[in-house]
């Protein structure tokens, strides 16, 4: 494009200066017409590249999955073809599962023993509550039995408490009235006497009477010996009964502990007798398939056994210095020129630039930071909206083309800018290194 503008500015000198002799020749209008050429060509050029910027590094970027699996073991089977379409679920390869299954074995037979386990200690808890249910059913009969004894004994005591008394503050009277008679003269001392003694005889007789009340009201909260057997086999069965359930209750999350480790264990041994078989992640398809029956794989993540491409769109990518970006936003006109179609223009939109790149990149490490080197480009990544007409031409990924972005600016240079990117698709037909 650039000789195409200097040629026509030199016809147009030509025109002016030779053919049509509007000008004289001369060292002053030669120099003249050159400088202003220059100048023309350098407002050009800026103007271009500042307000109609293109980009020849454009490219399309798939997906991509490194395939790693979950376990290691030797490959039994790969029935997947390179490059085919996959849906998600497809069996990617086979591992062969024959030591997964061994253990998947051996974690269940150990469950069946820790559940029989479980089930003794179950019954035995429950022959431990029915032991502990007789032993308060006898001790309710033998406080039933006794409490009718003692209570009847109790009455009694009381009965004779309460009579006695009664004789006993008669007596107490009649001994204050005998009292004064004797000091008065008016009884014999005899009688008095015999008064005094019958108060000393009642009171003796009520301290036995209420002995024998306290008795039996200790007897009713004591119980009898055969009271005290049963409470004491009572108190033997809910000790049984309670070891018994600590032993059965000594769990965590509601499950014993020895059953939760082996189910944990048997849980993850299911999982990795799963993950022998490597599905697709999503829908898409395999490239470069290298993977055969027979060898080995690991689990280390530096070590992918196959590249599992997304079957998503492709996402065209075209960076631009740093010095246009401010002019650039979502929504700009824009025409790609891939190299694998010479000749051929295709519409695009800016979708939006890409917020951060590898030279702003901040990272933690053990090292100080160094400022970003001189000779970095630092170019801004421009994602591109496209639609069906590069949609259908299956480009793959990494397909180089060349974009161009038409901004509201100087829009008249629009034009030369589409020149130029045509200018440079038809060149696409050269097969230059």
């Amino acid at each position: 494009m650039v000789e195409l503008i200097i040629g026509t500015y030199g016809l147009i000198c030509w025109l002016v200066f030779k053919k049509f002799r509007l000008i004289a020749v001369n060292a002053y209008t030669v120099c003249t017409a050159i400088m202003i050429g220059i100048a023309m060509l350098g407002v050009l050029g800026i103007l271009l590249l500042k307000y109609q910027p293109a980009s020849s590094d454009g490219r399309l970027y798939t997906v991509t999955t490194p395939i790693v699996p979950q376990v290691s073991g030797q490959v039994i089977a790969v029935p997947v073809a390179a490059n085919v379409p996959l849906r998600e679920g497809d069996v990617l390869f086979q591992i062969d599962p024959a030591p997964y299954e061994y253990e998947v074995n051996r974690l269940e037979a150990k469950l069946a023993s820790a559940n029989t386990s479980l089930s003794q200690l179950e019954k035995r808890l429950t022959a431990a509550q029915a032991a502990t249910a007789q032993a308060k059913a006898d001790v309710a009969a033998s406080e039933s039995a006794y409490d009718r004894q003692a209570q009847q004994q109790r009455d009694q005591a009381a009965a004779g408490v309460e009579q006695i008394s009664s004789q006993l503050s008669l007596a107490r009277k009649d001994y204050v009235r005998y009292k004064e008679l004797v000091e008065k003269g008016t009884i014999p001392r005899q009688k008095f006497e015999q008064v005094a003694e019958q108060v000393e005889r009642l009171e003796a007789q009520l301290r036995q009477s209420q002995s024998a009340l306290a008795q039996a009201e200790e007897a009713i909260t004591g119980g009898g010996a055969s009271l005290q057997a049963a409470r004491e086999r009572l108190r033997q069965a809910e000790a049984q009964e309670e070891e018994i359930r600590v032993e059965l209750e000594s769990q965590s999350g509601g499950v014993n502990p020895d059953v939760q480790q082996v189910v944990a264990e048997l849980g993850l041994a299911r999982w990795r007798l799963e993950e022998t078989t490597v599905r697709a992640p999503a829908d898409g398809y395999v490239t470069q398939l290298a993977l055969r029956p027979g060898q080995m794989t690991s689990t280390l993540p530096l070590a992918p056994v196959m590249v599992f491409v997304h079957g998503e769109q492709p996402t065209l990518v075209a960076t631009f210095p740093q010095n246009v970006i401010v002019d650039l936003k979502p929504g700009l006109e824009a025409e790609v020129a891939f190299k694998a179609y010479p000749g051929r223009i295709y519409k695009a939109t800016v979708s939006h630039l890409l917020p951060t790149t590898a030279e702003g990149q901040f990272t933690t490490s053990g090292q100080l930071r160094t400022q970003t080197a001189a000779s970095a480009p630092g170019r801004i990544p421009v994602v591109f909206e496209y639609g069906a007409e590069i949609a259908d031409l299956n480009l793959p990924g990494g397909a180089q083309a060349t974009a161009a972005i038409y901004t509201e600016h100087v829009h008249v240079l629009a034009i030369i800018r589409k020149i130029i990117l045509r200018i440079k698709s038809w060149e696409n037909y050269l097969f230059l290194p």
